[in-house]
Order: structure tokens, then C-alpha cells, then sequence
């Protein structure tokens, strides 16, 4: 199973951007500068607008100053976004404070910085601030300034109610912190994981395209060399036998024919086999896949089901073969003494099997298979891998149109078992595939 290191934007992925901060910042400032507005001018309910109005102005005068000291793309530090989000968390602390505690309705807006820190930093930074905003809302569960009523009234909240708006929004913030670090968190590994998928099949459409390269250098190199060849001769023919020279033109004539004809198979080969080797039969795929993993001390048992009308021949795909050799690799690693590739074709469908006598998959990650970074297999000293391969497999299959299922043989000296099947119309013509995504995609 192939393993890759991880990658740098990972670490990139901790760095949130200040532009982003700013904007939401000038959302919430506008938001609490109308609901003071609101209260204090429209119901006209008695509140400390000045003091509240210079907590909103720290929050204003913060945003300008960031906006004018930095670039609007730049990245902060985990540190550095952690600062800026504990002053957001003090300063609608100190709103709160002034204006009821608990009992404003506008509380609850004490899970935001932690949800914006829950998604961008790393879990350190975002469980301290979880906790400091936890302390300030306990703080404020039994320290505040009377809520905000009409004139002459005090609306006393009995404590019991106050109890439990605190208890809601301690949950709310360990909830919705931990529900978006896990959701962020998988977001970024599947991200960083369909990232190496792209680079691996750029690796194989590379190499798929060297033969084209090879045929356009032999076209570009033979006007030069039939220059040089032709200098040659006449060289040869003015110098005749002089004993210097003869045998330095000779050789120089007879190495630029031989590049010649080294450029005229390379041409010949490109093509003349450009056209049969687009196209591949089903059972020619099954031996490019199965040959890299012959000598490994594994037996490979090939095994062709009932097989009903004309062999289906598709194009060459690159994913395709990368694929399903990935899943012949990772058998061939966990088997005890042998895999068996079996394969069938009717007028519906094309599949493929692949069956070993290892251990077989864990039965508590049997429906998670395919998924970034996560092991597939018991044994993690005979292969075992970050499962980028099984994953970056399964996503170049499903984007050629196959599915997939993985499940255990309930039979005596077989482990796992993974079949891979097309729709016929989708393995003889891969645009068919990109057709059904794009027509899922609508639906």
C-alpha cells in the first residue's frame, strides 16, 4: 500500500485569514450598534449607551487598525487569531455585562468566537478559549447590570431560569466547538487527501503521455540531424583519404544515420501503436494491473466468470489502472499465500474481483473503508499505511464511473473481498461517466 508523507498545506490550514476576521467583525459591530439603537432610542428602555458604545468603538478602532497594518490575503498565526479572538469574546463580555448577563437573548453569541476558532486553529488553542469563554459566561451567570426594561421596572429573572440559560450556553459551546473542529478537521484531511489523488494521476497521465513527447522530439530533432548527416557526407567526400580526418568523419557519418534510425522507431512506434494501445481489452487491463505484483512471493490466481457477448474493449484510463493495481497491491500485502483476480462481462455490466486469504478487513471499519489517512487492514506491520492508497484508489474508480463495495468472505481460508463494477456503456465510453456525474450533480 502506497503511504505519502503529509502534506505542507496541513499546516497551512491552521492560518486564518485576517480579512476574514475583519468582516465578520464589522457584521457584529453593526449588529450591536443597532440592537443598542434599538433598545435604548426605540423602546426606550433605560441603558448605559456611552459605555456601551465605546466597547462597540475598541471593536471599530481594532478593525481599522488591522485592516491598515496588514494586507487584506495575510494569514495570521494560530497565536495571533487566538488573541484577536479573545478580544472579540471580552468585548461582547463587557456588552453583556452592562446589558442583563445570561438573561439578554443575545448570549448565545458567546459559541461564535469559538466555532470561528474550532474551524481554523488547533484544537490547544480553541479548548483554551473554549474554556476562558465558559469562565465569562459563569462570570456573568451571577455578575451583571439589570436587563434593560421599561422605565421604573426591574424584570427579575428567578435564578433557576438563569441556571438554566447557563447550562444552554456552556453546551452550546462545547457542542457546536467540538461538532465544527471534527467537521473542519475531516474537511482538511479529505482536502489534503484528494490533493495527493490529483497528484498521483497527473503522475500517471504523465507517463501516459511520454509517448506523444517521444514521437514530437524525434519529429523536431530530424531536420538538425539530417543537416549534420548531410555535412557529413560532404565532409567525407572532400577530405577522401586523409589519414587525419578519415576516420573521425567516418565515425561522425555513421553515428548520426544510427540517430536516424533510432528517431525513425521512435516515430514508427509512436505511430502505430498510438492507436491500439488508446484502447484496451478487459483482459489485457487485467494483466497491466496484475504484473507489477507477480514476484512478491504471492500466488495470483486469474479467473474469468461466465463471460456473455463480445469482450469489452475500453480506453486506456490512467485511474483506472492505478486503481485497481492499488487494490491488487494492498491484497497481495495482506495474504497469506495467494489473491484471486476474477472477472466478468455481460450486455449490463463489467466487474472485477479481487479476493485474498488474509485477515480481512476489521468488521468496526468495514463501512468506513475509502476514507483519508485511516488503515484498512489488521495488521499495520505488513503494510500498513496512512490509507491514502485505498482512498485515493476508490476516488479514481468512482470518478471513472465504477462502484465499489468491500466486504469479508464468509468462507474457510478467504479474507477480504472488493469488487469494482461499470455499467458496460461507462467502461466502453469514459465521457459516459463524466455525463452521470454531471446530470447527479443537477439532480
Amino acid at each position: 500500500m502506497i503511504t505519502f508523507q503529509r502534506l505542507p498545506e496541513v499546516q497551512q490550514s491552521h492560518r486564518l485569514r485576517l480579512n476574514t476576521l475583519i468582516r465578520l467583525r464589522w457584521l457584529a459591530i453593526i449588529g450591536q450598534s443597532l440592537a443598542v439603537l434599538v433598545v435604548a432610542y426605540g423602546l426606550q428602555f433605560p441603558m448605559l449607551v456611552g459605555p456601551c458604545f465605546a466597547l462597540i468603538a475598541c471593536s471599530a478602532w481594532m478593525n481599522l487598525f488591522l485592516a491598515f497594518r496588514y494586507p487584506a490575503a495575510h494569514r495570521l498565526k494560530p497565536w495571533a487569531a487566538m488573541g484577536i479572538l479573545v478580544f472579540d469574546s471580552l468585548q461582547l463580555t463587557g456588552l453583556l455585562f452592562m446589558t442583563g448577563g445570561l438573561t439578554n437573548p443575545f448570549s448565545l453569541l458567546l459559541t461564535v468566537p469559538v466555532v470561528i476558532s474550532a474551524t481554523s486553529l488547533p484544537l490547544v488553542l480553541t479548548a483554551l478559549l473554549g474554556v476562558m469563554v465558559m469562565a465569562a459566561a459563569s462570570f456573568l451567570a451571577f455578575y451583571h447590570l439589570p436587563l434593560p426594561w421599561y422605565s421604573g421596572m426591574e424584570l427579575a429573572m428567578p435564578f433557576i431560569y438563569v441556571g438554566g440559560i447557563w447550562m444552554a450556553v456552556l453546551s452550546s459551546i462545547a457542542f457546536t466547538g467540538i461538532y465544527a473542529f471534527r467537521v473542519a478537521k475531516e474537511a482538511r484531511l479529505l482536502a489534503n487527501a484528494l490533493a495527493a489523488t490529483e497528484l498521483v494521476l497527473q503522475r500517471e497521465q504523465h507517463l501516459s503521455a511520454l509517448d506523444g513527447l517521444a514521437a514530437a522530439a524525434a519529429h523536431e530533432l530530424g531536420t538538425p540531424l539530417a543537416t549534420i548527416t548531410l555535412v557529413a557526407r560532404e565532409m567525407e567526400k572532400a577530405l577522401g583519404d586523409d589519414p587525419k580526418y578519415r576516420d573521425d568523419v567516418t565515425l561522425l557519418r555513421s553515428q548520426s544515420e544510427r540517430c536516424r534510425e533510432i528517431l525513425k522507431r521512435l516515430t514508427s512506434l509512436s505511430s502505430e501503436g498510438e492507436a491500439h494501445l488508446a484502447r484496451l481489452p478487459l483482459t489485457s487491463l487485467v494483466e497491466e494491473v496484475i504484473a507489477p505484483h507477480r514476484d512478491f512471493g504471492i500466488q495470483i490466481k486469474l479467473y474469468a466468470g461466465k463471460c456473455e457477448g463480445p469482450e469489452p474493449v475500453g480506453r486506456r484510463n490512467a485511474g483506472v489502472i492505478y486503481g485497481l493495481g492499488n487494490l491488487v497491491e494492498n491484497a497481495v500485502d495482506f495474504a497469506r499465500s495467494s489473491v484471486t483476480v476474477r472477472w466478468v462481462w455481460d450486455e449490463h455490466n463489467v466487474s472485477f474481483t479481487i479476493m485474498d486469504d488474509g485477515p480481512g478487513f476489521p468488521p468496526e471499519i468495514l463501512d468506513r473503508i475509502g476514507e483519508p489517512y485511516m488503515s484498512t487492514r489488521q495488521d499495520a506491520g505488513r503494510g500498513g499505511g496512512l490509507g491514502l492508497g485505498m482512498f485515493i484508489a476508490k476516488t479514481l474508480l468512482e470518478r471513472s464511473g465504477a462502484s465499489l463495495e468491500f466486504r469479508n468472505s464468509s468462507g474457510p481460508g478467504e479474507g477480504a473481498i472488493v469488487n469494482v463494477a461499470w455499467p458496460r456503456e461507462v467502461f466502453l465510453n469514459p465521457e459516459a461517466a463524466a455525463r452521470m456525474s454531471i446530470d447527479t450533480a443537477w439532480a
